[in-house]
């Protein structure tokens, strides 16, 4: 339980730091003073000052913030404001903190791949394993071996043998191989899986490989971007349920990933960081979307919103915001006993 919460509270740590970290750096570059850059809400328990911008850790470690100069009405005339700046330098600073936790889920997919998984290598058609009860094992299919042809034509890479295997479920296919020097014919039959032919077998996969993996990274990051929005659609729908999960749940499911191994930890906190970034560009208040959206408006008006009724609106959303969170995590305790 200790490990599964120390875990938990790094990985929270890491996904508040770097998308603070975000807003923190394109302040800076925009020329904007930052007053304080906390991590956590509530009571400090450790500060210090540099360069006229306060560094703090505080008492609840789900959450952050990063204050800038001109925040505050009271604020917008001294130098380095943040509304002194021009619309789009202002939208590149907010953007900013989702966006770094999209880079986050890229890093942490590439290390899952560099370290752990490895790298499929797509150039060669050798197996790199014969999973246990397919039907590759059935008929004697063995680590190593190097798939020829497919039904008498010859295959050049992975993707030619997995995309003419794909497109024979359930029909028997003659793979041409070649073992330790000999070639050999097998004839198999792919098992239908959602219409497609599957055999078990995967490819050879290569760890240490540094652009390949942060293709990879990637390459994932874009597929559950694409599969949360999707989840999104379908929720809204009504075709699956809304299964929401708030800390407590995460905690459990951290806890639960622990036993599987590194790997699948660090693609747990990749897809966390994810739903981050994309919860977070929604136009909801108090969110990083909601002030988009405010300054979006701003350029169409060619004026900025009353700030006393953009600061209510942020107000009013952030304590919804923290309601739902409450009912979230009760729903969340009430499942776990």
């Amino acid at each position: 339980m200790v490990s599964t919460i120390i875990a938990s509270i790094l990985i929270f740590g890491l996904l508040i730091f770097v998308h603070e970290l975000g807003h923190y750096l394109a302040a800076k570059r925009a020329g904007i003073k930052v007053l304080e850059f906390a991590l956590g809400f509530g009571k400090e328990l450790i500060g210090w000052e540099k360069e006229g911008t306060r560094y703090t850790l505080r008492l609840f470690p789900l959450g952050g913030f990063c204050r800038l100069l001109g925040e505050d009405a009271e604020e917008k005339e001294q130098e380095g404001n943040f509304q002194s700046k021009s619309i789009p330098a202002r939208f590149a600073v907010i953007a900013a903190g989702p966006l770094m936790n999209f880079v986050l889920a890229i890093l942490l997919f590439a290390l899952m791949y560099f370290f752990f998984l490895g790298v499929p290598q797509q150039h060669t058609t050798r197996i790199g394993e014969v999973l246990a009860g397919g039907r590759a094992e059935e008929v004697g299919l063995q680590d190593g071996d190097v798939i020829l042809a497919v039904n008498g034509v010859k295959v050049q890479d992975w993707s030619d043998v997995v995309s003419r295997i794909n497109a024979n479920p359930e029909k028997e296919i003659l793979l041409q191989l070649q073992r330790n020097g000999q070639q050999h014919t097998v004839t198999v039959t792919p098992e239908n899986e959602g219409g497609r032919g599957l055999i078990g077998i995967t490819p050879v996969y290569k760890k240490f490989a540094f652009f390949p993996s942060i293709l990879w990274g990637f390459n994932y990051t874009w597929f559950f971007i694409k599969l949360i929005f999707v989840s999104f659609y379908q929720m809204i729908m009504g075709v699956i349920p809304a299964d929401v999960a708030g800390p407590v749940g995460i905690v459990s499911v951290v806890g639960e990933v622990m036993q599987t191994g590194v790997s699948n930890l660090l693609s747990l906190a990749a897809i966390i960081s994810i739903n981050l970034g994309i919860i977070n560009l929604l136009p909801i208040p108090a969110l990083d979307g909601s002030r988009l959206l405010f300054l979006s408006l701003e350029g169409i008006r060619g004026k900025p919103i009353d700030p006393q009724k953009e600061g209510f609106i942020h107000f009013v959303g952030f304590a919804m915001l923290i309601m739902l969170m409450v009912f979230i995590s009760f729903q969340d305790i009430f499942r776990l006993f």
